[in-house]
């Protein structure tokens, strides 16, 4: 077995300060230079596979990081409020900059901004107007919002 075949050897651990070995880091770097697997392969003196499977895993490191800190932030955000299926999107900001003045919250967007994002960041649970889906919905106080259907 090549010594850069399917395993990362004991040298490619995770630094400390990230969720990538320095390994796959650097297959990232020479992937988005526009290298092609093959030549990545060539330059690291492995198999364009090893380097596939360096380029996964990565990726799949970055989205369990993207994820954690989403729940950070839902966990981090001062409003949170449910949202039923069948609601039209224009009644959330109303509800919203709600709870925001229970919380004595001055939010720095609009309420198209925050429709806007809606759209953006959960596209798939409305259809037309309506929310499809119960959802929850967190907003940050600088008027990030954060949905996790439920």
């Amino acid at each position: 077995m090549a010594p850069d075949s399917f395993e990362e050897s004991p040298g490619h651990e995770e630094s400390q300060d990230s969720l990538l070995t320095e390994r796959q880091l650097k297959v990232l770097k020479l992937r988005m230079q526009g290298l092609s697997q093959a030549d990545v392969a060539e330059m690291l003196g492995t198999t364009r596979s090893n380097i596939s499977i360096l380029e996964k895993r990565a990726h799949q490191n970055i989205a369990r990081a993207e994820r954690t800190l989403q729940q950070w932030m839902m966990i981090r955000a001062p409003i949170s409020l449910k949202a039923k299926a069948g609601l039209d999107v224009f009644d959330l900001p109303a509800k919203i900059f709600e709870a925001a003045d229970k919380r004595s919250i001055r939010l720095p967007v609009t309420s198209m901004d925050i429709i806007v994002q809606l759209s953006r960041k959960a596209p798939r649970i409305f259809k037309k107007r309506v929310l499809e889906r119960d959802a929850e919905i967190f907003v940050t106080e600088d008027g990030e919002i954060l949905v996790e259907v439920t």
